[in-house]
């Protein structure tokens, strides 16, 4: 008689039927944080499909911008240069200005996308500022897979753009709009973030040193030169506060909070098993790898 193993191997099927629960859960989690971006990203959208309209582009010019660059501001940038002189240079160089504070998005990110494999080149594609904030800022509920929490971020985000691009190049083409104005959206929708991170930190010396930095560089440079000193002065003053910073954060996103008196507010002192933010976390070992992005892959 053939040998039989002592234990049968256990049955994939948990793993294909808790897959699509996890992916749904996910989604529907994903959904209440964008609602903000949602009103701004087609308003806006709005706007910069009727102004690539209004250059003489064709209509699904500014729904393939948003598909392929995903940039707003240099997406107005781009729609301007495809009607100019062809200069490939200038147009790498220009957008790159303009979008040159990804850089530091991706430098806040790096463990935060590490090991979420398939999920990771589209997530670095589309970490716009929105979007940046928002997977920065929030952890999903306790239970969801926070690689999928944030892939769902990102692609909403981008729908929501998609969407008011493509709105923006029909009505554009069909009939003459008046958008002035209608651009401020995108600005008071920073505001909404900024002040509902301002809320969330456990920590206000980031935000003050970012509003003093680039209130010293509008003096020095003006509006107009104001976008990449401001970065670098920003840059100096994170680099020169990040020893006072990081044991703030360790402390409130992995530490246990020991009386009311600690730096992370969250109101009434939280057991040991609380995070600063979140509520309390399911202290077992499979709850714990889905809320720090243990990847139902």
């Amino acid at each position: 008689m053939p040998h039989q193993p002592l234990h049968p191997a256990p049955s994939s099927g948990a793993i294909h039927t808790d897959r699509p629960r996890a992916i749904s859960s996910a989604l529907r989690s994903a959904i209440p944080p964008t609602l903000p971006i949602l009103a701004g990203f087609v308003f806006l959208g709005i706007t910069c499909g009727v102004y690539s309209v209004s250059l003489g582009l064709p209509w699904w010019t500014p729904t393939l911008m948003a598909c392929l660059i995903f940039a707003g501001s240099a997406e107005f940038v781009v729609a301007s240069m495809l009607v100019g002189p062809f200069a490939p240079l200038q147009a790498f160089v220009t957008v790159f200005i303009v979008n040159a504070r990804h850089l530091f998005y991706g430098l806040s990110m790096l463990e935060r996308f590490r090991g979420l494999g398939h999920k990771r080149p589209y997530l670095i594609f589309a970490q716009c500022d929105e979007t940046f904030s928002i997977n920065y800022s929030t952890h999903p509920p306790a239970g969801v897979v926070e690689g999928w929490f944030m892939f769902f971020v990102s692609l909403l985000n981008q729908l929501y753009w998609v969407v008011g691009c493509t709105l923006g190049g029909v009505l554009g083409s069909v009939a003459a709009l008046n958008v002035a104005g209608v651009d401020f959206a995108m600005t008071a929708l920073f505001v909404v973030i900024f002040l509902d991170q301002w809320t969330k930190d456990p920590s206000h010396a980031s935000a003050v040193a970012g509003i003093l930095a680039s209130l010293v560089a509008l003096a020095l440079f003006g509006p107009d030169g104001v976008m990449i000193p401001a970065l670098a002065l920003i840059l100096a003053a994170i680099t020169v506060l990040r020893s006072h910073l990081e044991p703030v954060y360790d402390a409130c996103e992995s530490g246990p909070v020991a009386s009311a008196s600690d730096t992370c507010k969250s109101g009434p002192t939280a057991p040991a098993s609380d995070t600063c933010e979140n509520g309390p976390v399911a202290s077992t070992p499979d709850a714990a790898g889905a809320h720090h992005g243990g990847d139902a892959r």
